[in-house]
């Protein structure tokens, strides 16, 4: 196919897209009252047209059943985040017991780095991309003065001189220059800002080779990109759900946790009851028992409006 520069080549291509029928799945903001092109879903996804049902499903059977809508809802909200489980898996090429839908993501991203930013000895360091999402800069910061340490252990890494995107050797390099002094390799596996797409895999494979651990914020990738998070043996990644996904404003987030990890128990992390054993939940006991995978990084029970948005 030869590449023309006009509108009606264009059109041409917008016929012959496979994806188009989705178009009208899709509410289209018309407040300049005409038609609009809207190149903003890395932002904020439009409003599937099936999200008010579904939310209004859940406002009707809140009404109706009350606190029995937990057992009781067409959906019941008790164990709502299970209906996400397995489409999120495919999603992100996981397993189920990988993935749960939880939380937002730069709180994720904390609950997560306390069980996996866990730096020992001469073994603090942490690689990321230079113009890392905004949050994730303060989560990297914040996190390495919660251990009492340096910001010098944040190690950034640059495009050079003259470009704007990072060479994936310049990465790999530093990993293998920084050795048994890295703890963490965090990066955005889609650089917010230039696009990037980086080699996740590769990255993963290096950060293992000097006993670091990788982890990914997939905000710009979950439901842009391809991913296969279980093959490419990524340690945790966590996403928001507004953008690629369309989940609404502030919509919930989603974590990975390789099995290899979601079934350690003995890994440490922040708390909550809805991340407890579900057979002794209701005990209403002491101590902690996580459910066996990445549920057990769950606090609170499902905002269930939130997530009938993200159905």
């Amino acid at each position: 196919m030869q590449f023309e520069n006009n509108l009606e080549f264009a059109r041409q291509l917008d016929n012959k897209d496979p994806l188009k029928s989705f178009r009208d799945k899709f509410h289209f903001p018309n407040f300049h009252e005409k038609k609009i092109l809207y190149f903003t879903g890395n932002s904020l996804g439009l409003q599937p047209k099936k999200a008010a049902e579904y939310i209004q499903e859940e406002l009707a059977d809140w009404a109706k059943f009350g606190v029995e809508g937990h057992f009781h809802a067409k959906r019941p909200w008790y164990s709502y985040h299970e209906n996400l489980c397995e489409m999120t898996a495919k999603i992100v090429g996981a397993k189920p017991v990988e993935v749960v839908v939880t939380h937002s993501l730069t709180t994720n991203l904390h609950l997560l780095l306390v069980s996996f930013y866990r730096p020992q000895g001469k073994r603090t360091k942490i690689i990321c991309e230079a113009k890392a999402f905004p949050s994730d800069q303060y989560v990297l910061e914040s996190q390495v003065n919660f251990h009492g340490l340096k910001q010098e252990n944040i190690v950034e890494v640059f495009p050079r001189a003259g470009e704007d995107l990072i060479h994936l050797e310049d990465i790999l390099a530093k990993i293998q220059e920084l050795g048994d002094e890295l703890a963490l390799v965090m990066i955005g596996g889609v650089n917010y800002y230039t696009g990037q797409l980086f080699d996740m895999q590769k990255i993963t494979a290096a950060a293992h080779a000097v006993g670091a651990i990788a982890g990914f914020d997939l905000a710009h990738a979950t439901g842009n990109v391809n991913l296969q998070l279980h093959d490419w043996n990524v340690d945790f990644a966590t996403w928001c759900g507004y953008k690629y996904l369309n989940s609404s404003p502030g919509g919930v987030s989603g974590i990975f946790v390789h099995e290899r990890h979601a079934n350690d128990s003995s890994l440490p992390r922040f708390a909550g009851w809805w991340g407890h054993d579900k057979e002794a939940r209701f005990q209403m006991e002491k101590g902690f028992q996580p459910l066996a995978g990445a549920e057990g990084w769950q606090l609170s029970n499902a905002p269930v409006l939130g997530m009938a948005a993200h159905l």
